[in-house]
C-alpha cells in the first residue's frame, strides 16, 4: 500500500470561529472562516486552488456526467491539528456545467 503524500506543503490552519455582536439591542451572528498559514502551506493551497480550477472534468472516466471533482484535506494529514475538515471542489459538474441548487450568486 503507497502512503498518503499530501499536496499542501509547509502548515495551514484553516477553522471556523462565531462572532456575534450587539447593535442597537440587535443581536447579530455570523461565522469566519479563517485561513492561516506559513508561506509555504499559502502557496501550494494556491498550487492546489489552481489545479482545482485548472481541472477538465470531463476528461475524468471515474467522475459520472453531473459529479464535481472535489478534494477533502483533513486534520494531522493536510492541515493542523487544530483545523476542521475542508473540501475544494468545483461548482461546475461535469457534463452539465450545472450548480447546486442551495449555490445563490452574489450581488453585484
Amino acid at each position: 500500500m503507497e502512503k498518503f503524500k499530501s499536496e499542501i506543503i509547509g502548515n495551514l490552519d484553516i477553522f471556523v470561529v462565531e462572532n456575534k455582536d450587539s447593535i442597537d439591542d440587535e443581536i447579530i451572528k455570523w461565522k469566519d472562516i479563517l485561513i492561516h498559514g506559513d508561506p509555504e502551506g499559502l502557496r501550494s493551497l494556491a498550487r492546489l486552488l489552481l489545479k482545482m480550477a485548472d481541472l477538465d472534468q470531463d476528461n475524468i472516466a471515474e467522475l459520472p456526467i453531473g459529479a464535481r471533482e472535489h478534494i477533502h484535506l483533513g486534520p494531522k494529514l493536510d492541515l493542523s491539528s487544530s483545523s476542521e475538515q475542508v473540501v475544494i471542489g468545483r461548482l461546475d459538474a461535469k457534463g452539465t456545467g450545472d450548480f447546486y441548487d442551495r449555490f445563490i450568486a452574489r450581488d453585484k
